[in-house]
């Protein structure tokens, strides 16, 4: 993993890199906030860089390409820049291998048959 620090300076990086391209194309913060018809927090998210503040993953790319198509960015290079900042995402849970449960399950009913057996040869004798 990264270093959390480092991560935080390239988020706020990337947040001051959106605040300055809107700015360039003389956009204010509010124009982009009714443009995107999002709460005026969602944008001041982004442009802060502030992890804490920033919406989850999934949300921030859906927010980062309505705010390249208001400003009038390619929004593949935003969110292209944006999973720079902010690292790879977390992969999936450990994931469950079907065949072991299967063989698991097996192996259990197996020992109950041989206890089964057991048992009954037990009380024959």
């Amino acid at each position: 993993m990264g270093d959390p620090v480092e991560s935080a300076e390239r988020l706020t990086a990337f947040g001051r890199w959106l605040a300055r391209e809107r700015e360039l194309r003389g956009l204010g913060r509010d124009e982009v906030t009714r443009a995107m018809k999002l709460a005026p927090g969602v944008v001041e998210a982004l442009e802060s860089g502030h992890a804490g503040r920033m919406p989850p993953r999934a949300y921030a790319v859906g927010y980062l390409r309505a705010y390249a198509a208001a400003v009038g960015l390619d929004a593949d290079e935003v969110v292209l820049r944006f999973e720079e900042a902010v690292g790879p995402a977390a992969g999936p849970g450990p994931r469950r291998d079907a065949g072991a449960s299967l063989r698991v399950i097996l192996a259990l009913v197996l020992a109950a048959v041989v206890a089964g057996a057991g048992v009954w040869a037990l009380l024959r004798l």
